[in-house]
């Protein structure tokens, strides 16, 4: 074999491998030697047998243009991911994460809708009344002009522009997937607008009165329809799922109203404030007939859902700009999890943002896939990553298991609905206190309740899966306040005299048995301040 053939099949060879690695997202890591002695071969041989596919994961630089192997410090090879790809994957997860906050918007929108009269935005109303006419020709839904519905429309075009562009360019990533499960039940499809009002596509979206998901289930009406929660997983997160349930949901309410725009009030209220409100009007069936006698919230929810439907029709004609989705929903696909695998460790393995498997798996909310008998669950990845997670599945569980099993801090152990409470915050109480009662994590809390910082309000109620049983204070400790009552732990005093520098942590301590919430309880105190000279009740006795 002539020199300039060796260079030139050496050339070929490194111009393969590149796209080899542009084409498969699966990678290992192999020894430098090995590729040199794999070159090397190839290229003092006069046969070119096939050589066997290694699959790089290597650094790559630039000399004189050329791409070229780097080796790291442990003499490994580390091939990044195409730059240019990873790149429109980072800006869209970047644009859903953004969209993500706008939840809290909507909803204040749909419930308080603006009565300021709103001119700015060029739509002459009888442009309006045409382009309805239109919509009402080609849709299930009864579309008519009215005011009240121009003024939810020239709200969204003018305080509310923004969101609308946001919901324009996240809709490219779930719309096909509301499509397709509505086509299933045979819903109309333009319901897919719904789950803008209910959650601006945020599939962790959760509200003041605890539903949650893209189609704000309530706990009650999710299990009705199939979506199970537990400790680790809440399936109304689940954008599949959750879509299926709404589905059903909502052909079942079409079937108890035989009107669209009912149903949609009913989905928002229930049923039965519907058919108060029908009742109330004296037995009109027609939205805008009973409107008045639905939840303030349900009154501005239709007209929300209709101005939004508008808006996708004739965003072109209103100048809304929106960004092209790089990545579908359908550009994902979905595995069967065979064994119980955190997201640290798929992150790490499959080389894929922890921030990238949330967004795409929100029904898990530990960050945990479990594993459980008689359920199933599945891992939604990028097509890109899916490959790499399937030809290694084994591989990959075993890794994870002897990870899992070396930790110091064991995972929390799966806790069903069944064994949910509802706790209602009193006066002194805050996060660390809650947790540390029912035994779980601060972190858990708030990822339970959607909370975003520590504040809480008296009367608030939050969901908690405790890991432990609650045991009041007090029933653990009769025996020793009632000795603190005969004086043997208060030294005969049955009484405090609170003096400067005093607090009730120090009080607590000076009598053992007795706690803060003891001394709160049988003083009636409801805040930390104590006034010099105040007698405080060491038991719990009239004087």
């Amino acid at each position: 074999m002539n020199q300039k053939f060796k260079i030139a099949l050496s050339a070929t060879l490194l111009f393969s491998a590149s796209i080899i690695y542009s084409q498969e997202a699966d990678s290992t890591v192999v020894n430098q030697q090995e590729v040199k002695n794999t070159l090397n071969s190839a290229a003092n041989k006069d046969s070119l047998l096939p050589q066997p596919v290694i699959d790089l994961k290597i650094d790559q630089k630039k000399i004189d243009g050329q791409h070229i192997v780097k080796a790291d410090k442990d003499n490994n090879y580390h091939l990044k991911d195409l730059q240019e790809a990873r790149n429109y994957d980072s800006l869209w997860l970047k644009e859903l994460h953004s969209s993500a906050q706008l939840f809290s918007e909507m909803l204040i929108e749909v419930q308080n809708p603006s009565a300021e009269e709103l001119t700015i935005v060029d739509l002459p109303t009888d442009t309006l009344k045409a382009r309805l006419a239109l919509m009402d020709e080609k849709t299930p839904f009864n579309i008519s002009y009215n005011s009240s519905l121009e003024s939810v429309i020239r709200s969204f075009l003018t305080r509310k522009k923004g969101l609308m562009q946001r919901m324009l360019t996240a809709s490219q990533f779930y719309f096909p997937l509301f499509e397709q499960e509505l086509d299933n039940q045979d819903i109309p499809l333009e319901i897919k607008y719904l789950a803008i009002v209910e959650s601006a596509l945020n599939p962790r979206a959760r509200s003041r009165v605890g539903a949650k998901g893209l189609w704000q289930f309530m706990y009650g009406t999710g299990k009705m329809y199939g979506l199970d929660v537990s400790s680790y997983v809440d399936e109304r997160n689940d954008p599949i799922l959750a879509t299926k349930a709404a589905s059903k949901y909502l052909s079942k309410l079409h079937d108890i109203f035989n009107d669209w725009d009912l149903a949609l009030a009913a989905y928002n209220s229930g049923p039965g404030n519907v058919n108060k409100a029908i009742r109330r009007s004296g037995g009109y069936k027609n939205y805008w007939n009973i409107r008045r006698n639905l939840p303030r919230e349900t009154a501005g929810y239709l007209p929300a859902f209709l101005a939004t439907m508008y808006i996708f029709e004739y965003a072109e004609e209103h100048g809304l700009q929106y960004k092209k989705a790089e990545r579908p929903y359908f550009e994902t696909d979905t595995v069967h999890v065979k064994n119980l695998i955190t997201f640290d460790q798929i992150s790490k393995l499959v080389d894929i943002s922890k921030e990238e498997l949330e967004m795409l798996n929100p029904a898990y909310k530990l960050n945990i896939i479990p594993k459980i008998k008689g359920k199933t669950y599945a891992l939604r990845l990028p097509v890109t990553k899916i490959g790499k997670f399937v030809n290694n599945e084994e591989a990959i569980y075993a890794y994870a298991k002897k990870e899992l099993d070396s930790l110091e801090k064991p995972l929390p152990q799966l806790v069903t609905t069944k064994n949910q409470i509802r706790y209602k915050v009193r006066s002194g109480d805050y996060l660390g206190r809650i947790a540390e009662r029912y035994g779980v994590g601060v972190s858990q809390i708030k990822r339970w309740n959607g909370l975003r910082s520590n504040n809480l309000r008296v009367g608030q109620r939050l969901t908690i899966f405790p890991r432990k049983p609650y045991i009041p204070k007090q029933a653990t400790t009769k025996n020793n306040t009632s000795k603190s009552a005969s004086g043997t732990v208060a030294g005969s005093s049955k009484v405090h005299t609170v003096r400067e520098g005093d607090s009730l942590w120090t009080i607590s301590r000076k009598y053992p048995g007795i706690s803060i919430e003891n001394l709160r309880e049988w003083n009636g105190l409801s805040g930390n301040n104590l006034k010099p000279g105040t007698k405080l009740k060491l038991c719990n006795c009239s004087s």
